[in-house]
């Protein structure tokens, strides 16, 4: 038994770090092995804050898979500033914190296996159009930029159809738009978070499943707002302080929709029944710190999934099964479902 123990544990053996030669003396570089017989290995290359003399690209290991190039104060990334040996197997690449206020449309076009990219922390306004062309991208983190409008359609010439997560929070967009015709844009996360929409932007063609709008000076939430994003599951409008309205039908269309969160919305006060129409998955709904302090006595009959909502004072209510009389016509017991929730006096 202890052999066969030993043994299913080298199977899942821990990286093993161990030193690389030729690493840049700013650099840090070490080589991860797992696998039985440490028969695979990754390198690691941490190059952040090399000071101004540093020159790009930074010479780094043939094999290398993960580089953090942050704070380096690298401004313009131009073609030759990744074209190193060494950058063409990497999967992974940190260009954080870097002033990096243009990028050259061919700048990415030797990374032909990354798959996270990180961007955040700089003083982009725009990016080339062809860019991302031919990346397998499955991350790109552009928050914490200077964006003021953004089309999706960037990420059309993406070589495959697997998801990606894109992160443009904390930047100054006042305009989101996709205009891609008979293309798929296989965004399936889409962080917008503290930014300058004044509305929900117009996301047609994009199949996600996350979707967060906090923080945003959205002042009302129009009918059928997210009638195109049949497919979202998490929708976060939180933050939103001059909420003052959501129109009925505002989330018609989204069946497959589990969460909702309407957290800290002060001015929002009041909702009707028909706002909830159509959510028909829907299990999880937070309306702490909003106005909202009671809700419609028939809403389960618009909620037929949910399983928890959270009023302002953080009151918790809950679904649960009300066995009923036994019904003589029908020949079995009527069941009702109902809201109770941890605090005497909620009208639901």
């Amino acid at each position: 038994m202890a052999l066969l123990l030993c043994l299913g544990l080298s199977l899942l053996a821990a990286v093993q770090p161990s030193a690389v030669k030729n690493c840049h003396p700013g650099c840090h570089c070490e080589v991860e092995s797992f696998g039985l017989f440490d028969s695979f290995s990754l390198t690691r290359v941490d190059c952040r804050e090399l000071g101004p003399s540093a020159s790009m690209p930074v010479p780094i290991p043939l094999d290398t898979a993960h580089l953090d190039l942050s704070s380096n104060t690298m401004g313009p990334l131009s073609d030759a500033m990744l074209a190193g040996p060494g950058y063409t197997t990497l999967i992974s690449l940190d260009l954080s914190s870097n002033h990096i206020t243009k990028i050259s449309p061919s700048a990415f076009s030797k990374l032909r296996y990354l798959e996270t990219l990180d961007l955040s922390h700089n003083n982009l306004e725009r990016l080339p159009a062809s860019c991302f062309s031919g990346l397998p991208l499955a991350e790109v983190d552009l928050s914490h930029n200077s964006f003021q409008e953004f089309d999706m359609d960037i990420f059309a010439p993406k070589i495959n159809g697997e998801p990606v997560s894109v992160d443009l929070s904390n930047n100054k967009l006042v305009s989101v738009s996709t205009t891609v015709h008979g293309r798929v844009l296989y965004i399936q996360s889409l962080n917008l978070s503290t930014n300058q929409l004044w509305s929900v932007p117009r996301l047609e063609g994009l199949p996600l499943r996350y979707l967060n709008l906090d923080g945003n000076p959205i002042t009302q939430i129009k009918a059928a707002a997210f009638s195109q994003l049949k497919d979202l599951v998490y929708l976060s409008l939180s933050g939103l302080q001059k909420l003052e309205v959501i129109e009925p039908f505002s989330f018609k269309g989204l069946h497959s929709l589990q969460v909702l969160d309407l957290l800290n919305n002060p001015q929002l006060k009041t909702l009707s029944p028909a706002v909830f129409s159509g959510l028909d998955s829907l299990q999880e709904l937070n309306l702490s710190g909003t106005g909202v302090a009671s809700l419609p006595n028939n809403m389960l009959t618009h909620l037929p999934s949910i399983k928890s909502i959270t009023l302002e004072g953080n009151i918790q209510c809950w679904k649960t099964r009300k066995q009923g009389q036994f019904h003589r016509q029908l020949g079995q017991v009527q069941n009702n479902d109902v809201l109770n929730c941890n605090t005497e006096g909620v009208v639901l």
